[in-house]
Parts: C-alpha cells; sequence; structure tokens
C-alpha cells in the first residue's frame, strides 16, 4: 500500500495535516472545529473514527481547536510532549468554566487531563506508532514546549517545521532527512510592516525570534535543508492578510533556482481547502 499525505488546511486560522500508511492513519495537529475536520477528511474519503492517533505540535489554538471534540468523544491518542499537555488543559479550563464544568465533572486539572487519553513524550525522543517512527525536536516559539516532527515510513519521510521564529541548526539538522517537508512561510515583512489590522506588539511577536518564518526566511532555511532527497517542499502557514501566495512562491522559486534545486516540486499549502493528496 502506498503512503498517502493530505494537508488538510494550513494558515492562522487552522493547521492540519493527515498522513496515512497500511497501519496508521496520523493527525498532524487539529486546528480546525470537529465539523471541519470531519468534513475536510470526508472530502479525501476519510473519516475521523478511523484515526490511528493525533500528533501535536504546541497548543495554540490554530493547532488544538479540534482537539477537545474529536479526541474525547473517539478517545483517539493524542500524542504531545507534557508542556504541551499543559497548554492545552489550560485552554479547556477556560473554556469549560463554572457550572458547566462542575456538571461535566471538569473542574479541576486532572479530571481535564483524564478527558483525553494523552501519551506523553519527552521533546527529542523517538516513538512509534503501527508501522511509522516519529522523531520529535524542539523548535523557538512562543509556546510552552513548542516541537517539530519527522515522521518516518516505509516510503519516506516527512518533516513538519512550522511556527519557528528562526530557523535553528537543530530544525535543520532533523529536517535533512525528509522526502517531504511542510515549512513556514508566514509573512512579507513589508506587508506585515505595513499592516493596518496588526497592533505594533502584534508585529513585534511575529518578528520575534519565537514568532514565524517569513518567506525570505524561510527560503534562507531551504538552502540549507534541500538535498537530492527531498522530493516536495510544502510552504505553510501563510498570513491570509501579511502574505499572498504568489509572493511566497516567488521567493522561494528563485532560492530554489539558485542553488539548482530543480529537482524538487513545490506547492502552497492553503487555509480554506485540503491540498491535493500525495501518494508515496
Amino acid at each position: 500500500m502506498s503512503v498517502r499525505f493530505t494537508i488538510l488546511g494550513s494558515g492562522s486560522s487552522g493547521n492540519c495535516a493527515y498522513l496515512e500508511t497500511a497501519e496508521a492513519r496520523i493527525l498532524i495537529d487539529a486546528g480546525f472545529n470537529p465539523r471541519q475536520l470531519r468534513l475536510r477528511l470526508a472530502s479525501i474519503g476519510r473519516a475521523p473514527e478511523n484515526l490511528t492517533a493525533i500528533l501535536i505540535t504546541h497548543e495554540h489554538s490554530d493547532h488544538i481547536s479540534g482537539l477537545p471534540g474529536l479526541a474525547d468523544k473517539l478517545q483517539i491518542p493524542v500524542y504531545c510532549n507534557r508542556g504541551t499537555q499543559d497548554g492545552v488543559i489550560w485552554a479547556l479550563k477556560a473554556r469549560w468554566t463554572g457550572k458547566k464544568a462542575a456538571a461535566e465533572g471538569l473542574d479541576t486539572t486532572e479530571a481535564l487531563k483524564k478527558k483525553l487519553n494523552w501519551r506523553l513524550f519527552n521533546t527529542g525522543a523517538s516513538f512509534e506508532i503501527a508501522d511509522v517512527s516519529i522523531d520529535t525536536f524542539s523548535i523557538p516559539h512562543d509556546a510552552q514546549d513548542p516541537v517539530g516532527f519527522v515522521v518516518r515510513t516505509t516510503a519516506g519521510n516527512f518533516g513538519f517545521a512550522t511556527d519557528l521564529g528562526h530557523m535553528t541548526k537543530l530544525v535543520i539538522e532533523r529536517t535533512r532527512v525528509a522526502n517531504v517537508l511542510v515549512l513556514e512561510s508566514n509573512h512579507d515583512v513589508k506587508l506585515l510592516q505595513e499592516c493596518p489590522h496588526r497592533p505594533w506588539s502584534l508585529k513585534q511577536r511575529i518578528l520575534g525570534r519565537h514568532g514565524h518564518l517569513s518567506n525570505d526566511a524561510a527560503a534562507e532555511a531551504a538552502e540549507q535543508i534541500v538535498s537530492h532527497e527531498l522530493k516536495h517542499l510544502y510552504l505553510g502557514h501563510l498570513s491570509s492578510q501579511c502574505n499572498k501566495p504568489e509572493i511566497a512562491r516567488r521567493v522561494m522559486q528563485q532560492r530554489l533556482a539558485q542553488i539548482g534545486a530543480t529537482h524538487l516540486q513545490l506547492q502552497i499549502a492553503a487555509q480554506n481547502i485540503p491540498a491535493a493528496t500525495l501518494e508515496l
């Protein structure tokens, strides 16, 4: 059986990808509400009931908004580190407050921990789910303990490096083994600086070393990561207000041309619709 990979959506309002092997059906993040997740899975002929696991990079809402409704109801194992678990629990406590929380028995941290089927790992560790192996590595972002993943399958390795303020040597080293890479290309610096809808404090956060990669920073990172083994590069987490797909594509294509990476297939992940399914 081939390995199937679909980015169900990527951007500032929600992030989720689906990876399927002979024995595993895995979501990487769950940043859309349960109804949207179900619809997007249905668009590729899949259903949440058949999921093997959900991997979580960090606790920000655009990566976990559908997690409680999906994982609790179906008791899908949720893989994350303890810092991310704490962040998710904090978010759940903010949602489940007052009489409703008491009625559901969710008025304590321990009760909320029991709500989901947690499988905790230590950042930097590797673990297995069915026929895949997952490597984890730390990324610089303003969350509790954010991580990237390399998911190793019999057909190839899938790397995930989004939501990072700058590219570190560790991220470069870990993602160099990828045959398929999802890399953040969040914003155009000029569009961000001139954006009238973003306060200066938010612009500083995005531009900071624990914020998000710009198109130029993504291109610089790709130059260090690209190898002959990397065949597919997806640009993800594009800002709807401070970036344009054509700008992100142009910046990356120019850099890939400069380094002679003509073998790479470059795609832009969209927020509103799933990308075409890749089969290896």
